[in-house]
């Protein structure tokens, strides 16, 4: 295989990896297909059974592992985070629960308090 072709796919994989592609849409996943189009050349042109192309293969699989494994990192922050929020769902409910009860209990003993107030509920602590 030509130099100068290897170099085109190289540059092709390079402009895929910093996700600035030219003739592909961007957040493509890399591929041997993404980089012989990239590189303007058909799809299926990289093959592991044609003379030079082996070192090629790994990189791009290499680069497609690197790619996925920031998506990978990012899913599992993601999944952190829904849980947290789930957590903090939790508490807010319980503590307004909690807040409601003390709420009941409060209007409860101002009710015991004003029974109280009044002269005839009063006990008569007179002791002769």
């Amino acid at each position: 295989m030509a130099r100068k072709a290897i170099d085109d796919y190289y540059d092709a994989l390079q402009r895929l990896i910093n996700n600035k592609p030219l003739n592909i849409p961007k957040d493509s996943k890399i591929n041997n297909d993404t980089v012989a189009l990239e590189a303007c050349r058909k799809r299926g042109s990289i093959k592991r059974s044609r003379e030079g192309f082996e070192q090629l293969i790994t990189d791009i699989l290499e680069a497609e592992a690197k790619r996925t494994q920031g998506v990978r990192k990012l899913q599992g922050k993601l999944e952190k985070t829904k849980q947290d929020k789930i957590n903090v769902e939790i508490l807010y409910n319980e503590s307004l629960n909690r807040e409601l009860m003390y709420l009941e209990t409060i209007n409860e003993l101002e009710k015991e308090i004003e029974k109280y107030k009044h002269p005839e509920n009063r006990i008569n602590r007179d002791y002769r």
